[in-house]
C-alpha cells in the first residue's frame, strides 16, 4: 500500500516579553492592537489555523479553517481543535472587560460536540459572550457555527479567575 504524505507549515512570533507600554492597556484595547497587527497573534493560531477577527466589549469572535491535519483517527476534525477555538474565544470575550493590569485564566471548561466537522466543512465561525465578569471570577458561553452552512457544531461555557498582573 503506497501512502502518499501532506505537509503543512506554518510561521510565529516567538512568544516574549512585550514592552512595558503594553501592560498599560486595558484587555480590550490589547486585543484591539492585535488585530491591527501592532501585537503578533500567540504561536497557537497558526499552529491550529484560527484567527481573532473582531472584539467588542465582553465579544471575542474567532474564525477557524478546517484540514485534515486537524483529523482524529476516525477522520473528523478532533475535538481538542474544536475545544481550543472555544476556549480563545471564551477567555479573550473576559479579556476585552478586563482593566489595564488585570489578567485572567480559565479554571474551568465545559465543551458540548453537537456534530463532526471535516476538511470539507469549511471555515467555522466561534463567538465568545461574557455572561457575568466581577472582580475575581467570570463566566462566559461561546458557540462554533459553520460560515457557510450555519449549523451548530459545538458550543461551551467557562470560568476563568481574574487576578492581578505581576
Amino acid at each position: 500500500m503506497t501512502t502518499t504524505m501532506n505537509s503543512r507549515t506554518h510561521s510565529w512570533a516567538p512568544p516574549t516579553v512585550l514592552p512595558a507600554h503594553f501592560a498599560d492597556l486595558t484587555g480590550l484595547e490589547f486585543l484591539q492592537a492585535m488585530l491591527d497587527g501592532k501585537i503578533p497573534p500567540p504561536p497557537i493560531a497558526g499552529t491550529l489555523d484560527f484567527t481573532l477577527t473582531s472584539v467588542e466589549p465582553g465579544i471575542a469572535v474567532f474564525e477557524g479553517q478546517t484540514g485534515e491535519h486537524q483529523y482524529n483517527p476516525l477522520g473528523t476534525i478532533h475535538g481538542g481543535y474544536l475545544a481550543t477555538l472555544l476556549d480563545s474565544a471564551l477567555g479573550c470575550a473576559v479579556m476585552t472587560t478586563l482593566p489595564a493590569g488585570q489578567a485572567y485564566t480559565t479554571i474551568q471548561l465545559n465543551v458540548n460536540m453537537t456534530r463532526p466537522a471535516f476538511a470539507h466543512t469549511g471555515p467555522l465561525r466561534c463567538e465568545g459572550k461574557t455572561l457575568q465578569v466581577g472582580r475575581t471570577i467570570a463566566t462566559a458561553e461561546a458557540k462554533i457555527t459553520g460560515s457557510t452552512d450555519g449549523k451548530l457544531y459545538a458550543h461551551a461555557t467557562t470560568t476563568c479567575a481574574i487576578f492581578p498582573l505581576r
